[in-house]
């Protein structure tokens, strides 16, 4: 059942377009939040967890767009923190290491959907006001065979703290071949 949603006609349906945007990459932060706003959302912007469940508990959000991983904490704390204060607040969750456990940690958590970094701000939109009954569509440009094995082995880094002796040790790989893996930019 995948259904087109017109983004022109589901803004202009909105009651009320107040959006929380949460993530620790400051340019890509301000990007969003001009984009967001050129789309005609009140944003608030902010770079910390701290942040974030402050503006959820005082002034909660219609809308929330939210790293997953940041210093203080992750996204999907705010998450839980948003529907405390706000049951019919609609969150979508970034990141730029999609792993299934984590998009499956988001939905329990609350969020509507998870998207992968880069999102573009019309796909972010259709995320937010999509009925809870669409289907997502199929991607134009899934992530290639490649692209996927690099976000693991960079998943997998991150999580052991850069320590790529684990790293290599967790992923069954030599620890130069990992290195060599790791100096190497993104395929895509």
């Amino acid at each position: 059942m995948s259904a087109e949603i017109d983004i022109h006609e589901a803004l202009e349906n909105l009651a009320e377009r107040t959006m929380l945007v949460l993530d620790d990459d400051a340019p890509f932060r301000t990007r969003l939040a001009q984009s967001l706003t050129r789309k005609g959302f009140s944003v608030s912007a902010v770079g910390t967890v701290a942040e974030a469940k402050e503006i959820a508990r005082l002034n909660p959000p219609a809308f929330a767009v939210l790293d997953l991983r940041l210093e203080d904490g992750t996204g999907l704390e705010v998450v839980e923190v948003l529907h405390q204060q706000r049951e019919d607040a609609r969150a979508i969750v970034l990141t730029g290491y999609g792993a299934l456990a984590t998009a499956v940690a988001a939905v329990k958590a609350g969020a509507v959907d998870y998207l992968s970094k880069p999102a573009d701000v019309d796909d972010i939109i259709k995320a937010l006001v999509a009925p809870k009954d669409a289907q997502p569509e199929p991607p134009d440009n899934p992530m290639s065979a490649d692209r996927v094995r690099w976000e693991h082995i960079q998943r997998v880094y991150e999580l052991c703290n850069h320590n790529v002796s684990e790293t290599a040790r967790r992923l069954n790989m030599h620890r130069r071949t990992l290195q060599r893996i790791l100096a190497k930019r993104a395929p895509r």
